[in-house]
């Protein structure tokens, strides 16, 4: 009886937890795409998605001017911010649950800055992959991204046959510094492009349609997919590699999916709005502690609750000194960085 109580509460947990998570994620959207130099009223917005999104007869036609705002500039402006949320979420989902460390996400890792140094170089020489066209900068990213791993996890172990978190993260912020030298070459040798890639790298979901949600979405699809499907795995190793083997887990397989996955949706993120930081680690921290370690949950619900996050950071950098637009990766930096450095002095403590 006792059992069935338990399993009752955690049942009714986790349904609250989807509740909430999911009406943050509708009140950011609408919230996201209704406020800004012109306000959208909400009935007014819902009328539009009713008309061109859900086609839906109606028998008053909404107002041409609000519909071409809400859905040539807002709506594909906050679907791209809340792709970004999502693929940097569940990314740092996995990573920390993979490391077995609630300070790993794709910032401290170097896969960020791997993904940001594919994407300059693609702007700096102008590339464009034959066959690829639109999908030249994201495929980019992703295959620099993937390299950054590669090579972070390669010096690890030279640096520690035993491949303790502690060093993977060393080197990947080692591997961050060295690769954002890089970048800050490619932007002292530029010219007319410099304003650009300034503005591309402290990260921006400005002027963005239609076109790159298009880019972004098959590689959040797939990411995404790849990291749900591996969520029993996750668990099985937040115990360690030891106990995982003994339960069946292929280790090395696994964490290599991880890996991978969680490069593609970084390098896809960085492609399409430049490198935003602390979100894939802030957002997993706060939902574990809330609704606990479970992967089978914790990986949706960070994905659903990063993409109302960044939504809502994306309406604060455009709103909060208008006309002026903040980049958005600085309305994260100032909620992360203090949230980074909580994460540290607590793991101090306990220590």
């Amino acid at each position: 009886m006792p059992n069935q109580s338990i399993r009752t509460y955690l049942k009714t947990k986790r349904a609250l937890a989807y509740v909430f998570a999911l009406s943050f994620l509708v009140i950011s959207i609408l919230i996201g795409v209704s406020l800004g130099s012109v306000s959208v009223p909400i009935p007014v917005l819902l009328q539009i998605i009713g008309k061109e999104v859900l086609h839906l007869p109606l028998a008053m036609e909404p107002d041409g001017t609000l519909t071409n705002i809400v859905m040539n500039i807002r709506l594909p402006r906050v679907v791209l911010a809340g792709l970004v949320g999502a693929s940097l979420a569940i990314a740092g989902a996995a990573f920390q649950g993979l490391l077995r460390n609630p300070l790993a996400d794709p910032y401290t890792l170097g896969i960020s800055s791997g993904a940001s140094l594919g994407a300059v170089l693609t702007l700096f020489l102008n590339l464009s992959l034959p066959f690829f066209g639109l999908y030249t900068l994201p495929t980019l990213s992703v295959l620099f991204s993937l390299l950054t791993i590669f090579c972070v996890l390669t010096f690890a172990r030279k640096m520690d046959r035993s491949m303790k978190v502690e060093t993977i993260i060393l080197t990947g912020i080692i591997f961050s510094s060295f690769l954002s030298a890089f970048i800050s070459l490619m932007i002292a040798l530029t010219g007319e492009e410099l304003r650009q890639i300034i503005s591309w790298l402290m990260g921006s979901v400005s002027m963005r349609g239609w076109s790159h949600v298009t880019i972004i979405l098959p590689f959040f699809l797939l990411g995404s997919l790849v990291l749900m499907m591996n969520t029993h795995e996750l668990n099985a190793m937040t115990f360690g590699e030891d106990r995982a083997r003994h339960l069946g887990v292929n280790v090395q397989r696994r964490k290599m999916l991880i890996l991978v996955a969680g490069s593609i949706l970084t390098g896809a993120a960085v492609a399409v709005s430049g490198t935003i930081g602390f979100v894939g680690l802030v957002i997993p921290h706060l939902v574990r502690r809330i609704w606990g370690p479970d992967h089978t949950h914790l990986l949706p619900l960070s994905l659903i609750v990063g993409s109302g996050f960044l939504i809502l950071a994306d309406l604060v950098a455009r709103t909060i000194i208008a006309p002026t637009e903040l980049p958005i990766g600085v309305i994260t930096s100032l909620i992360g960085a203090p949230a980074f450095a909580f994460i540290l002095l607590k793991r101090r403590r306990e220590g």
